[in-house]
């Protein structure tokens, strides 16, 4: 079966028609992305700031790469997340993102205040 003119097919109209779609659907993650991240922000805000005692149960960190080439120039790019989960008295566990300065001086198995408003980490403090 051959496409002929007047058929209609044609490679390029299918790409015209595509690309907009990959556009919105993009934008649209974007979108939804930011307004995830507002809604999270606005939710932590609004919970007390609390000081429990906790257990440093855990550590963990999570590394991303990325390659971009620019210019015939390959970069390279590697970003590590850190997190550590923390167990309070009634035996719940959060986990909570943190710098990986606060991170490096923590160990597994340090007692403690932790501090933190909703998912937001805001300070471990190490009982002597």
């Amino acid at each position: 079966m051959e496409f002929g003119p007047g058929f209609g097919f044609d490679m390029f109209s299918i790409i015209d028609a595509i690309f907009p779609i990959f556009f919105i659907l993009i934008f649209g993650f974007i979108v939804f992305a930011i307004i995830n991240g507002i809604k999270q922000w606005n939710h932590n805000n609004k919970q007390p700031i609390l000081n429990v005692s906790a257990k440093l149960v855990t550590k963990r960190t999570e590394v991303s790469r990325s390659l971009h080439n620019h210019d015939e120039h390959t970069h390279h790019h590697t970003s590590t997340s850190y997190y550590a989960t923390f167990e309070v008295e009634s035996g719940d566990r959060m986990e909570f993102l943190m710098s990986g300065s606060e991170y490096g001086q923590l160990a597994e198995g340090d007692y403690g205040k932790l501090k933190f408003q909703g998912t937001r980490y805001l300070g471990f403090e190490r009982w002597q």
